[in-house]
């Protein structure tokens, strides 16, 4: 049977109603202390550098208690607030105060900066222009690369404007030996440094800082701890003088120390969570595996009546308003590829050992409850499952996604320890295999950046050149040309072979991008991020410079959908059945399919089969199309290659998060019968609308595509109706599509369960629908908060039926 999922706590109730009443907004706290840290320190190595700056940040930013909090800890002024990043990019900021006024005049993702702080803010933008990470990729930036940007084809603008993210931190090292471990760690291997070798001084730099970076992590905790007794000693209920003296005492032991309760392990990884998102902007930090790292400390706590279920689930909830909290203001040019202020701080439960058996807990059923009932946007929630998995577990999952609040995504254990192990990952770690950010997956503590999250390829643009000879309408560019248009290819193949030489550019042009990015982010190192990541320390060598076990990363592919539909549309409408000359076609394109005419020959394409409808035709051309790319991708390896990690390889992803609106947006017309300047189609999911053969199908069709080798993440959106699922047997038909899933091998399945009739309301009286939260990517987001061009994609998608 369905649950309901309602909070029984009035502190949470309370916690949660703060939170979400806030109104976004931008401290520029971090940027006052980072930029005197660098004033400070200019000669220093890059290293102490960045340590230096954190260590200023956390001695000096504001910190706060909220009233009943429980776990404690603030990434700026205020909750809801974002800090500025300035040493990653200062044009947008510069551009849109004096364009705009302030950060608030956005389509969406608006957030406000106090007037009395924009002058001091313009001040730190003065000193940082020409030493930001984008401002460095741009001077080298050669001239084809930033025209394929414009045009967007390739879109790398978040790898020059933000750190890296897209990890997740050894935290069970963390829990074992406390940062005083880590210390001792560094200063070890300090120990052997001899500086007469030629890597000397810079292996010395990289381990003070380390050194530096963690002490200044556990005096920003004493600082809470020092908060928290003068509280208490104010406090006149009793009840809250002792929480707050708890507290106090918690912040002394932990991140230090290893902790000794469920409550302090708790504490200790939000923590590190936090510092990691005040050390650098880049988002996807991810929390791992925690039903598994943190289930001997509740079954201790239980067993010993330390704690009762109830409260550890009220601190599992404080832990999830704490990561709600968590803001990033991102370049307005850059906001709409992941709309609605998502930060993908993924929470990963179940799944399975490395001897086979399943490895769902008590602690994976109470994580489970507790977002149910907290229904935020974060955690981003993911289940591992597999042919093992208890019914109980399938069940429960499927009631907290039944609720319309789009979590847990299901990840399947069947298909991506396969393809880890396809990577080179070893046995055990690719059982212990955790989800990162969206559908991408990493193994905890030993993996580099960016399982996914390089630069964004734009399929339906690459078609749309290939199509005009790489002139783009838009913009006026041309781009790769010679290799003629839409009218000049006689046969399928003609046309086919020029596909595949604009792909082989545009890919190219995509990895160099990469390398433009990654070769700059190695002067902005995290170091707190880099002692929790094997083997940093032994090697000496932050992660951005081959300190990782793993390093594997993946660009994200976008439109594939749209691309294979393109193709299938043409193959079948103008060289099989010859019904429509290329002249017709391309003249349709061009004029957006307007008149009789053109309304003629888009209804013929979209006719055409779809994929997603388990039709072999168009399926396997979807292949064919994800072919020319791997075929390519599999040239090239990253700045880290050899210099230490297994792989330093590229993997696949369409996890594109809401990349497929603003990349449809920027282009015209397309064969499937898409009309210009609309959506993609989101994800490796169907395009919107055109899989009417049911869900079944549209597994059928994404578990052709060759998902052993997408490490950076399939991803497939499945939208139902809530009557849909109401009754027993409904439910049950729902259970069954999921195990499906499993069976078929499907890589990742999630699922938005809420009418569109609902959502059109929702558009209409957005107050009163602040708690509707829609699966947007592979993320959720509080749907009034979303541009209104992104609301249409999500309601534009399949109402599928059993």
């Amino acid at each position: 049977m369905m649950k309901t999922y309602e909070i029984t706590s009035k502190r949470i109730k309370k916690l949660r109603e703060s939170v979400l009443s806030e109104t976004p907004m931008v401290c520029i706290e971090r940027a006052r202390y980072v930029t005197e840290a660098y004033k400070e320190n200019e000669a220093q190595p890059i290293y102490i550098k960045r340590a230096k700056a954190v260590e200023k940040i956390l001695k000096n930013m504001t910190i706060y208690i909220k009233d009943d909090e429980l776990i404690v800890g603030n990434q700026a002024c205020e909750q809801r607030t974002a800090p500025v990043f300035p040493e990653y990019a200062v044009e947008w900021i510069e551009d849109e105060l004096k364009e705009k006024g302030n950060f608030n005049k956005r389509e969406g993702d608006n957030f406000y900066l106090p007037e009395k702080h924009i002058d001091e803010l313009m001040d730190i933008v003065k000193y940082w222009k020409g030493k930001t990470l984008r401002s460095k990729c741009y001077a080298v930036m050669p001239e084809e690369i930033e025209k394929a940007s414009k045009v967007k084809a390739i879109h790398g603008e978040g790898n020059m404007t933000s750190g890296d993210g897209h990890i997740v931190p050894d935290f069970e090292k963390a829990l074992r030996i406390g940062l005083n471990g880590v210390i001792k760690e560094a200063q070890e291997e300090l120990e052997k440094v001899d500086i007469s070798d030629n890597d000397g001084i810079r292996r010395r730099a990289f381990l003070q800082s380390i050194i530096i970076t963690n002490k200044a992590v556990i005096e920003f905790a004493n600082r809470y701890s020092k908060l928290a007794e003068e509280l208490a000693h104010k406090e006149n209920n009793e009840n809250r003088k002792k929480e707050l003296l708890r507290i106090s005492n918690i912040c002394k032991r932990v991140p230090a120390q290893p902790p000794t309760s469920f409550y302090e392990a708790a504490q200790l990884i939000w923590f590190i969570q936090l510092v990691i998102q005040i050390e650098s902007n880049g988002h996807s930090a991810s929390l791992g595996r925690v039903d598994q790292y943190l289930y001997k400390y509740y079954k201790n706590d239980v067993e010993n009546g330390v704690v009762d279920r109830e409260f550890a689930k009220e601190l599992l909830e404080c832990l999830w308003i704490k990561l709600y909290s968590i803001l990033k203001i991102r370049p307005t040019s850059h906001s709409g590829y992941g709309a609605g202020y998502p930060t993908y701080q993924n929470v990963t439960i179940g799944g399975s050992n490395v001897n086979g058996s399943d490895a769902t807990n008590e602690l994976s059923y109470l994580i489970l409850e507790s977002v149910g009932e907290a229904k935020l946007t974060q955690p981003n929630l993911s289940a591992r499952v597999h042919s093992n998995s208890p019914e109980k577990f399938i069940r429960e999952c499927a009631s907290v996604v039944s609720t319309g609040f789009g979590m847990p995504a299901f990840h399947n254990d069947e298909i991506i320890i396969p393809a880890l192990l396809n990577k080179g990952v070893t046995y055990e770690d690719a059982y212990n295999y955790t989800m990162v950010g969206c559908v991408e997956v990493a193994v905890p503590g030993k993996w580099g950046y960016r399982c996914t999250g390089m630069t964004f390829l734009n399929l339906l643009k690459v078609l749309e050149l290939t199509l005009n000879d790489g002139y783009d309408e838009r913009t006026g560019y041309t781009l790769l040309n010679g290799n003629g248009k839409l009218t000049d290819f006689k046969t399928y193949e003609e046309l086919w072979n020029a596909w595949e030489k604009n792909m082989e550019y545009y890919t190219k042009l995509s990895v160099s991008l990469d390398k433009i990015a990654d070769t700059h982010l190695e002067e902005f190192p995290d170091i707190l991020c880099s002692s929790l990541v094997d083997n940093c320390i032994e090697r000496g060598k932050a992660i951005k410079e081959g300190g990782a076990v793993y390093d594997i990363i993946s660009g994200l592919q976008v439109g594939l959908a749209n691309a294979a539909n393109s193709f299938a549309a043409m193959k079948k409408v103008i060289y099989k059945d010859k019904i429509f000359t290329t002249e017709q076609i391309l003249n349709a394109l061009k004029n957006n399919f307007q008149g009789v005419d053109g309304e003629k020959i888009r209804k013929v394409l979209n006719n055409a089969p779809k994929y997603g409808n388990d039709i072999e035709y168009v399926d396997n051309i979807a292949k064919e199309v994800y072919d020319t790319y791997i075929k390519q991708i599999n040239k090239y390896k990253n700045t880290r290659y050899e210099k230490g990690p297994i792989g330093g390889n590229y993997g696949l992803s369409t996890s594109g998060i809401s990349s497929n609106v603003p990349m449809g947006c920027v282009t015209c017309a397309t064969p499937d019968g898409r009309k210009a300047w609309t959506a993609a189609a989101e994800g490796g999911s169907p395009t919107q609308g055109t899989d009417t053969n049911g869900p079944t199908s549209v597994l059928k069709s994404i578990t052709k595509l060759p998902n052993i080798l997408m490490t950076g993440g399939q991803l497939l959106n499945i939208k139902f109706s809530p009557q849909l699922l109401q009754g027993e047997g409904q439910f049950d038909k729902f259970i069954f599509l999921i195990k499906s899933f499993i069976a078929l091998k499907g890589w990742h399945i999630q699922f938005n369960i809420i009418s569109s009739e609902t959502l059109r309301k929702a558009q209409k009286d957005p107050e009163k629908y602040r708690d509707v939260i829609v699966r947007v990517a592979g993320y959720c987001a509080q749907f009034i908060t979303l541009d209104s061009t992104t609301q249409e994609d999500i309601i534009s998608r399949t109402e599928q039926k059993f």
